[in-house]
């Protein structure tokens, strides 16, 4: 498969330069049944013939980075997409052994599975997952109104995920996340609600509330530009992620990060370790990967992800990334969470106090009730969360 870059032959690093305890691994599957209207990730349409041909390839990647990097300590794996939940039950376990086999897997690692009501509909399929050690699940509900999942281009219905998620239980699983999207075109305040109080019923351990995104190339993308496209007032969006952060914090889910919530001891371990800025592998196409002070990203074609993997030189088109990137990541990935940024942490990277630095932006963002700081941390309200990207961009760039 090629020589392995000198690089990889260092011991694995973490984001800080201090060794890694475990590594993350994204696996990332990128076949849908259909591509949703708010999507902006790389996709394809499920084939038989197509998915053979990435199965080669990923359990070659796996086989050559297991080797590259001596078989490391993994410590959270999460199939993500697209759609993994489309991938048959055998040919998920090829892949599960695969890791076994080129990685070394911690004791009590978190494993998650994305999947989808529509692929992920009868008890068997969940029985499945759980007896080849998938122990979490994030299931992408969306939507609990029909109306809302026809208009984001969701193929399945509310009926379908609320059956996914009691086939789940039933299956043995204890740690279940469930996607929803908020901010939807002319959705109100009290739909919102609604859904919130709809999916807390429910009673899983995580939720995950997204605000709607427009990006481009998608179709919501396209009927914005034609002016097709009726989004919710700011104040209203406004009133959405305050009020529906206030309820799931009522019911005991807190508010870990901007769009996270979960019950006590039930927190992504996977996506805090993108928070921390912990090294993390991404396989298939597209995927990125941080290791050390170096970014790569996946070919986001199968024929030159293929010829990547196969060539032996996956990994190899790096970015090293500068003392400012670093500090710009550690300000905005750590500000995005409850726990917000430590300012220590900042001054070991900058040699600077951050609040001397940025004084008169820290007192304006202070006076307006958007940040605060005890403990020597800087951390976001929930007002603050709510116009984070303009806050970030001041304290991480300007």
């Amino acid at each position: 498969m090629g020589l392995a870059p000198a690089f990889f032959n260092a011991p694995l690093l973490q984001g800080d330069g201090k060794e890694a305890r475990n590594l993350l691994l994204y696996i990332h599957v990128p076949f849908c049944r259909s591509k949703c209207h708010y999507c902006a990730f790389h996709s394809q349409v499920f084939n038989q013939v197509t998915f053979a041909w990435y199965l080669k390839t990923l359990l070659a990647e796996i086989e050559l980075w297991g080797k590259r990097l001596k078989s490391p300590s993994i410590g959270t794996i999460f199939f993500g997409g697209g759609t993994p939940s489309l991938i048959p039950p055998f040919q998920l376990e090829m892949i599960m052994d695969a890791l076994r086999k080129n990685f070394t897997f911690t004791k009590g690692m978190e494993i998650t599975l994305e999947a989808n009501p529509d692929s992920a509909n009868d008890l068997s399929y969940f029985q499945a997952l759980n007896s080849m050690g998938i122990n979490r699940l994030s299931l992408g509900f969306q939507s609990l109104d029909d109306r809302n999942l026809v208009e984001l281009g969701r193929p399945h219905s509310a009926r379908q995920a609320a059956e996914a998620y009691f086939f789940a239980r039933k299956a043995g699983f204890n740690n279940i996340s469930i996607d929803l999207i908020w901010g939807l075109p002319n959705q109100k305040v009290k739909d919102w609600n609604n859904e919130l109080r709809a999916v807390v019923k429910l009673k899983p351990e995580h939720i995950s509330c997204y605000g709607l995104s427009i990006e481009p190339d998608t179709v919501f993308g396209k009927r914005e530009q034609a002016m097709d496209l009726v989004l919710p007032p700011d104040g209203e969006q406004a009133r959405m992620f305050i009020y529906g952060a206030e309820f799931l914090e009522s019911m005991g889910y807190i508010q870990y990060e901007i769009s996270n919530f979960a019950r006590m001891g039930f927190i992504s371990r996977h996506n805090q370790g993108y928070w921390d800025r912990l090294d993390y592998l991404g396989l298939g196409p597209s995927a990125v990967s941080t290791i050390g002070a170096r970014r790569f990203t996946n070919p986001l074609y199968m024929d030159e992800y293929d010829a990547a993997v196969r060539g032996g030189y996956a990994g190899e088109d790096y970015e090293e990334l500068t003392d400012e990137i670093k500090v710009q990541e550690l300000v905005m990935l750590s500000l995005r969470t409850s726990k917000g940024l430590k300012l220590s942490d900042y001054k070991e990277l900058t040699g600077t106090d951050l609040t001397k630095e940025k004084k008169s932006i820290i007192n304006a963002l202070y006076k307006n009730g958007l940040c605060r700081m005890s403990g020597g941390f800087l951390r976001l309200t929930k007002n603050g969360m709510l116009v984070s990207n303009s806050i970030l961009q001041s304290l991480a760039f300007d």
